[in-house]
């Protein structure tokens, strides 16, 4: 069944069921997966964070009434775009839903959140229901040829990432049609957009035989299905090159490698399960006297919280070590801070050295 009509007819039939309950003067429910750490599990051999199992119950009272409504509102709206080949912006459906009367959104997180209970609800990730993001998906220099089509003629399109001069190739909102070439022995992931155009600047892609892919912070869900396709189509290895510090290891790191417990449900199709942390680590903070900066309460927070509730560091022993040592060292460090040795310190002298023992890297 095309899939299209496969989510259509889905949403019809659970919005059937609401219907049904009503006329017989029951109370109707909508059951959707808890989305959070506590009701997820990690096994290295799926390679990602997936659910247990528990569910929350959205039961239409007095209290829930307006909730309900935007849902099926919202669900609506899905079987509309996927029928129409439609899309919408989140931005979008917020403002769209200011024609719901009293069922209106009054803050966009709201309705956020609404319609990721709904590609919980129907087990598929907000792009299949229609919705799309605002960012972009990231960047891409490098040893890559992107096969994409002509939106006119649908004939194929070459996009080679070694000719954007001093720009890069930006990554669609969907990446499911393209098809790749490459002769580049790895990719590295990098979190920052100005280590990305320094890399570019001087083309490191071209002396390190790479592709460089720009994260831009927490990488959206196109980028890291972007580099899961790299990693699969074209069997290469994906080194992540972020800040020291929790949020560069957990929610930028983690979130590449295995997914996260809000998004469990989809973790499958948007994480790199061959991801490994080339840096900044801990120790190479030691190992290259960086500049570093002092932890802040919620560095602090956000590493005890991995230690206690996060699976997959929970885990991986070494990376328990690697939280007490900076948690024990006090401080965090930047990509950028290689600048006190030498501007092209990371691409002359750091890079080369811990490429030279990746069998070393943080699993």
């Amino acid at each position: 069944m095309n899939p299209s009509k496969k989510i259509a007819g889905q949403i019809t039939d659970t919005a059937a069921g609401v219907r049904s309950k009503i006329q017989r003067r029951n109370k109707p429910t909508l059951s959707f997966p808890l989305r959070s750490l506590t009701n997820v599990t990690y096994q290295p051999k799926k390679g990602f964070l997936q659910l247990k199992g528990k569910k929350k119950v959205r039961t239409l009272t007095v209290a829930t009434v307006k909730t309900f409504a935007q849902t099926l509102r919202m669900m609506s709206q899905a079987k509309s775009l996927v029928e129409t080949d439609e899309i919408m912006t989140k931005r979008e459906a917020y403002y769209v839903s200011k024609n719901w009367e009293d069922a209106r959104f009054d803050e966009q997180p709201e309705s956020d959140t609404v319609i990721d209970d709904i590609e919980a609800l129907f087990e598929v990730n907000r792009e299949q229901l229609g919705f799309i993001p605002e960012e972009k998906g990231g960047e891409v220099a490098g040893k890559l040829v992107v096969i994409d089509r002509d939106s006119d003629t649908n004939k194929p399109l070459r996009i080679d990432c070694t000719k954007f001069g001093s720009g890069a190739y930006s990554i669609p909102i969907s990446v499911e049609h393209l098809k790749f070439e490459t002769k580049a022995k790895f990719v590295l992931a990098i979190e920052t957009a100005g280590m990305f155009q320094r890399l570019v600047k001087h083309n490191y892609w071209r002396k390190a035989d790479c592709i460089l892919v720009s994260m831009g912070g927490v990488p959206t869900r196109a980028c890291r299905r972007f580099i899961r396709r790299l990693s699969d189509d074209l069997k290469l290895p994906v080194y992540a090159f972020v800040d020291c510090d929790p949020y560069g290891m957990f929610n930028i790191y983690r979130t590449l490698k295995v997914g996260s417990g809000n998004a469990a449900h989809i973790n499958q199709f948007f994480c790199v399960p061959n991801a490994r942390f080339l840096g900044v680590t801990p120790q190479d903070i030691v190992d290259y006297e960086l500049p570093t900066h002092p932890l802040k309460e919620i560095d602090i927070k956000r590493a005890r919280d991995a230690i206690k509730n996060d699976p997959f560091v929970q885990h991986y022993k070494s990376w328990q070590d690697a939280i007490n040592q900076l948690l024990d060292m006090g401080v965090r460090a930047e990509q950028q801070a290689f600048a006190v040795h030498d501007l092209n310190y990371v691409m002359n002298n750091y890079l080369p050295e811990k490429l030279g023992n990746a069998r070393q890297f943080l699993p």
